[in-house]
């Protein structure tokens, strides 16, 4: 649930962040993005449509951040370099980032 409130923040600030167009990025391929979230997410996220509850009861399941109102490319990208308290500081690398962000926007 603090995921979600926090994606809606990041949401509002990427969409006025937006308007010049200065953020613009490549799509990323979702296959590679699922088979990254399969080796580094899995032990707290269930990535796959359809899976419920995650294994960290913490950390919300790909399906669930992928429907949350309002989510795009650009504010995922920003709340996944963000910090959180229940979530590990991983480093993604831009390419593995552009992949797990087409990965989670394909399963809305």
């Amino acid at each position: 649930m603090k995921f979600i409130v926090a994606a809606a923040g990041v949401v509002a600030f990427a969409t006025v962040g937006t308007a010049s167009g200065a953020y613009a990025q490549s799509a990323g391929d979702a296959a590679k993005g699922r088979a990254f979230a399969q080796q580094i997410c899995t032990e707290c996220h269930n990535i796959e449509k359809g899976q419920r509850p995650s294994p960290n009861g913490l950390a919300p399941n790909f399906e669930t951040i992928a429907r949350t109102p309002g989510l795009t490319a650009i504010a995922l990208t920003a709340a996944l370099r963000t910090s959180h308290r229940t979530m590990p500081n991983i480093i993604i690398p831009d390419d593995d980032l552009r992949n797990v962000v087409a990965y989670v926007l394909s399963l809305q």
